[in-house]
């Protein structure tokens, strides 16, 4: 099953400095049928403004993964970590028992768009981590590069949950396979251009799309493409 949710349907958040799109419940939008999809439960596209951002705050039990498009993004946490985020890198945060950070645009001009997720993890209690990892964007091109996994690598940031996430950039009129085991689910992200699944289907740019029940997929560009494919439980 193809459950295909247009970016126009997303809730936006507009507060002058940011501009958020929800793809699930968070902050002031609350949809008790809308709570996530598995682990997955926050999936958020944030726009900050030069010289603003997200003050120190706290998080516990969650997984939190960053990803910027666009900009640069300072983190800064109670582990004593400080590091600039940007396109090509990918942030990985286990709040566990408890982190307190703080996510600032140091640019004087840019915006800064990045997309973060939360995922439940596997297990509570967790020591509070941070990871921060750099792809090979060349390696993006037309097939799926893993940037988060259980397992980790050195250029994976590890996460502690069972879910692997994918990114890629596919040419126009190139297509590529997905296999997962069967009870597995699917989650797409179209963050430029247009993606078809299975031809039975097609997304639209920031279009996401929740699969169940569809162990093999194909995914092909009428157009060139960056996407996020997540692999979860």
């Amino acid at each position: 099953m193809i459950d295909i949710r247009k970016a126009s349907t997303r809730y936006s958040s507009n507060h002058g400095w940011l501009q958020s799109n929800f793809s699930f419940s968070f902050a002031e939008f609350y949809d008790p049928d809308n709570m996530g999809f598995g682990p997955l439960r926050v999936f958020n596209d944030d726009f900050v403004q030069p010289e603003r951002g997200f003050g120190l705050h706290p998080h516990r039990e969650m997984e939190i993964v960053s990803v910027v498009l666009k900009g640069a993004l300072v983190h800064q946490d109670s582990t004593g970590t400080r590091e600039v985020i940007r396109p090509g890198e990918v942030q990985r945060m286990s709040a566990g028992t408890g982190i307190i950070h703080s996510e600032m645009n140091p640019s004087s001009s840019e915006e800064v768009n990045f997309l973060q997720l939360w995922f439940e993890p596997a297990e509570y209690g967790l020591t509070p981590s941070y990871e921060q990892i750099a792809y090979d964007q060349d390696k993006l091109k037309n097939q799926l590069l893993p940037v988060v996994s259980p397992e980790g690598g050195p250029n994976t940031a590890r996460i502690h949950q069972d879910l692997t996430m994918y990114l890629s950039k596919l040419e126009a009129g190139q297509s590529i396979p997905f296999q997962q085991k069967n009870g597995r689910r699917i989650y797409v992200f179209v963050i430029e251009g247009q993606l078809q699944l299975n031809e039975e289907a097609t997304l639209q740019k920031r279009d996401p799309a929740r699969l169940t029940e569809t162990p093999k997929l194909s995914l092909t560009a009428p157009a060139d493409t960056f996407f996020m494919l997540i692999d979860l439980p």
